[in-house]
């Protein structure tokens, strides 16, 4: 919960936004007793909040799949039908580290030493991302103002789609249940090519300023980029036609968007998640923090321990917004005390018994929101 300070005081800082400050109601008493009763669970348990053995073989087994797929598909695959699924099983491989290792280690929850912490967060610039770009994204933005329009920056798609009440809708939205789709498989193209290096040109994520990478975060961003672009096209580009080259990048990065963008979507973007509207004269959000996670936030798949390890355990992603500082392998035992204090208190406890119920919801609710 260190999120909400941190980012409390970055929007604070947003001399030239309107609605810079935003506050949310004073804690109450379930969040007082949901933290006392995790707290409890490790202490009686051999639990470990972070250094679990458990993430550091997921690790291995990630970074070791993602070279030997790799390996395979630039100095063994020649034939299309050994590309193609190279390409896809490289794209979910991909995803698995950005949910697993980056995420993890992005948000303090991998290890308790921060070098570590901050060595797993840096997978997300071997994959093609900015480590620091996103920690202000996602860490600071996203995590605290989950699911309010103009504060949480995953929510903006521009005029691409409507996905809050709070956006304005346009003639063309009635169809967005349909080709949103499709514009998902782009996010990681944008990402690699665009997003990035206009945050860094820019000093923006959206329309909100942020501190722009300094020194060795300048560094980090700009060796991160030459390592991704060598590994996607100079290496394969020693081996293999341009064209094959780039149509087996199209398909590993597609792959990618879609899982990250689906993956985000079916816990913020769905029928039974809130979205907050701001009190306007005070800039007060009515729940108090922990309630707003909850209510913001859907889990689906619980059951699925297939889905849990390769997502990360982001299916349980109420249990991770209200304790990212702890590593995902724990979500599924903290979920069921998480479920039980909501229930006792009487906060909305939403989730989808399947992948295929959320992908329901999400359908259904782009069609609501563009009709």
């Amino acid at each position: 919960m260190q999120e909400r300070n941190e980012s409390q005081q970055f929007v604070i800082s947003q001399e030239k936004e309107p609605a810079k400050k935003l506050k949310f109601a004073k804690n109450s008493g379930f969040q007082a007793e949901l933290r006392r009763r995790v707290d409890e669970l490790f202490q009686s348990s051999d639990l470990r909040e972070r250094d679990c053995p458990q993430m550091y073989a997921k690790t291995i087994i990630l970074l070791l799949s993602f070279f030997g797929i790799y390996s395979g598909l630039v100095f063994i695959a020649q034939t299309w039908w050994q590309v193609i699924p190279l390409c896809i099983v490289l794209g979910l491989i991909t995803a698995g580290i950005g949910f697993s290792i980056q995420h993890d280690g992005a948000h303090h929850a991998y290890s308790s030493y921060s070098w570590v912490n901050k060595l797993m967060s840096m997978s997300l610039d071997l994959i093609g991302g900015s480590s620091y770009v996103w920690h202000w994204k996602h860490d600071v933005l996203h995590h605290t103002y989950v699911n309010i329009a103009g504060y949480d920056m995953d929510l903006e798609v521009g005029i691409f789609g409507r996905l809050s009440p709070s956006h304005a809708r346009l003639p063309f939205h009635r169809w967005q249940q349909y080709y949103l789709w499709l514009l998902y498989g782009l996010l990681a193209i944008k990402w690699h090519f665009y997003d990035d290096f206009y945050c860094l040109i820019t000093g923006k994520i959206g329309d909100r300023t942020y501190p722009r990478p300094k020194q060795a975060n300048l560094a980090i961003f700009f060796v991160g980029k030459l390592v991704f672009f060598t590994i996607a096209f100079a290496i394969p580009l020693l081996f293999h036609s341009i064209w094959l080259v780039l149509a087996s990048y199209g398909l590993v990065a597609v792959t990618l968007g879609i899982v990250l963008s689906v993956v985000f979507q079916l816990a913020h973007v769905v029928e039974e998640a809130d979205f907050p509207i701001p009190v306007t004269e005070a800039s007060i959000i009515e729940n108090d923090w922990a309630i707003h996670q909850i209510e913001t936030t859907v889990n689906f798949s619980r059951n699925n321990s297939y889905v849990t390890w390769l997502l990360g355990g982001l299916n349980f992603q109420i249990e991770h917004h209200l304790f990212p500082n702890i590593c995902h392998i724990n979500y599924p035992v903290i979920s069921r005390v998480v479920e039980q204090t909501c229930q006792e208190f009487g906060v909305k406890y939403n989730q989808h018994s399947s992948l295929w119920a959320g992908f329901l919801s999400h359908y259904r609710w782009l069609r609501r929101m563009g009709t």
